[in-house]
């Protein structure tokens, strides 16, 4: 019974964190940074590096991490993450996971927390248009736990 309740608590302490982040399209940009955290909780970086590495995110389809070393295929698209804790700012990198079209216009990385806007979304592998509400890729639990992770690599 002791170890259901926690489960349990655990359940609505996330979702109550997720009801009070703010809508993807009330998120604050100011210069491509977002100062706010997205949930009021810290991330967990932990948590971040199973979003990298083939989760959610999949971040590493296009970046390379060297912490990362034990997953085969690293992508050279996008630059490569090590020292990313050094060279940005939280703020900077929040921005960079949640929308990163807001700091660098021409880039191809995904916008993970986003859901408006889109030219033409599909509709999983259909190649139809999608219909109705789009979730953003990323929950801003997981916005947080991803930008947790990323301070950890440092130079």
């Amino acid at each position: 019974m002791k170890t259901t309740s926690l489960i349990v608590a655990s359940v609505l302490a996330a979702g109550m964190a997720s009801a009070d982040a703010p809508a993807p399209t009330d998120v604050v940009f100011e210069d491509g940074a977002v100062a706010a955290s997205l949930t009021g909780t810290p991330g967990n970086a932990a948590e971040g590096r199973k979003i990298m590495n083939k989760g959610a995110g999949n971040c590493i389809a296009c970046h390379a991490v060297s912490d990362l070393a034990e997953l085969a295929f690293h992508g050279e698209i996008g630059p490569g993450l090590d020292g990313v804790g050094d060279r940005w700012s939280e703020p900077e990198l929040r921005g960079i996971v949640a929308n990163a079209k807001n700091m660098f216009p021409d880039t191809v990385m995904p916008s993970f927390y986003k859901t408006e806007g889109f030219i033409r979304i599909g509709n999983g592998f259909t190649g139809k248009a999608a219909e109705g509400a789009v979730d953003p890729l990323l929950n801003a639990q997981q916005i947080e736990d991803v930008v947790a992770y990323l301070l950890t690599l440092k130079e």
